[in-house]
């Protein structure tokens, strides 16, 4: 594709279905790299589309963390960050979103029972927002595929000096967001036996791998996928983020068409996985995400939303209250 990609992206627009149901998006990000921007002015003329998106929780990204100081608290840089920059989003003046009304950092797990003073620090940097911790555990024996950006090793969930700083989690009455390839679920649902107290909270329906060595297996990786969605699904302390296959990881490749894809297209696409985890968790315990900027080079976020709200179309107006706003404002404290 050699035109920009906002221009891309405007070759389809649609108004937004519903523009007065009040959601959530539970997950998003925030960062300025040298080569990538994605700050609360951007996100907002996102949330600005046209929906009606009353808060955000921001998630961790490996952004903005502290230049110096002890290695396991440059991380508590980003809860910093993040604070500082969304304190004026509160619901007034021209912006109806508040932004990172909920935040999720990251914290070294692996440092056992010493991590409770970095996850005091994010607590008290978070102003009242901090909610849980995101320790990325994706790993692939692929060489095509990126691991996660914390480089974990193969097994983290299972490791025992990370379990013990995941113990501590619920000294702090803190959340743990699950980022993983979906080889990996099974460990997950191993770790959520373990800590039946701990809210875990899997993101992107379990990072569903459609590229590398997966590229061609579509059809064994939904089926293994559902298989193991149902295995986890059995633990009553985890909840489900609907979002994320807009990620070029899982392989749909729209970034590759002419044209981005309608929210019919999106629906007809991404349903059998978000109804599968519907029918799996029940809708108590999903949520619709945008996942953005990451997802954004699939579609825009007004079409993506107006996505959701078609495959949800079925269900009650109290279900899908729930999947787009109470299940987020719950899970995350808000």
């Amino acid at each position: 594709m050699t035109m920009d990609h906002s221009v891309w992206l405007d070759q389809v627009k649609e108004e937004p279905i519903e523009p007065e149901m009040p959601i959530i998006d539970p997950h998003h990000h925030l960062w300025d790299y040298p080569t990538s921007r994605y700050m609360v002015e951007d996100l907002l003329a996102d949330t600005g589309s046209g929906h009606n998106i009353v808060q955000t929780v921001f998630i961790e990204c490996l952004s903005m963390y502290r230049p110096e100081g002890p290695t396991e608290m440059k991380p508590v840089g980003e809860t910093e960050f993040v604070r500082r920059i969304t304190t004026a989003s509160d619901g007034s003046g021209t912006a109806s979103t508040r932004v990172a009304a909920g935040i999720v950092g990251f914290a070294d797990l692996t440092l056992g029972v010493a991590v409770k003073p970095v996850l005091e620090a994010h607590i008290a940097a978070g102003g009242g927002c901090f909610r849980g911790i995101r320790h990325a555990a994706s790993w692939v024996a692929d060489e095509g595929i990126n691991n996660a950006h914390t480089h974990p090793p193969r097994g983290l969930l299972l490791d025992a000096r990370f379990r013990e700083g995941f113990a501590c989690l619920s000294d702090y009455k803190l959340s743990f967001d699950a980022w993983l390839y979906h080889p990996q679920i099974v460990e997950l649902a191993d770790l959520a036996r373990a800590f039946p107290e701990t809210r875990i909270i899997l993101d992107h329906v379990g990072g569903v791998l459609g590229i590398g060595s997966f590229a061609d297996q579509k059809g064994a990786v939904f089926a293994q996928w559902q298989k193991d969605i149902e295995e986890l699904a059995q633990c009553e302390n985890v909840v489900v983020k609907l979002g994320g296959l807009g990620m070029k990881v899982c392989g749909f490749n729209w970034h590759r068409e002419e044209k981005p894809p309608t929210s019919e297209a999106l629906a007809e696409a991404f349903a059998p996985y978000y109804h599968h985890c519907i029918d799996t968790f029940g809708v108590e315990r999903c949520m619709f995400e945008s996942n953005f900027p990451v997802d954004k080079p699939s579609s825009s976020y007004g079409v993506l939303w107006n996505a959701f709200k078609r495959m949800s179309q079925h269900l009650t107006r109290t279900e899908r209250a729930a999947l787009f706003h109470d299940n987020a404002a719950r899970v995350y404290r808000l």
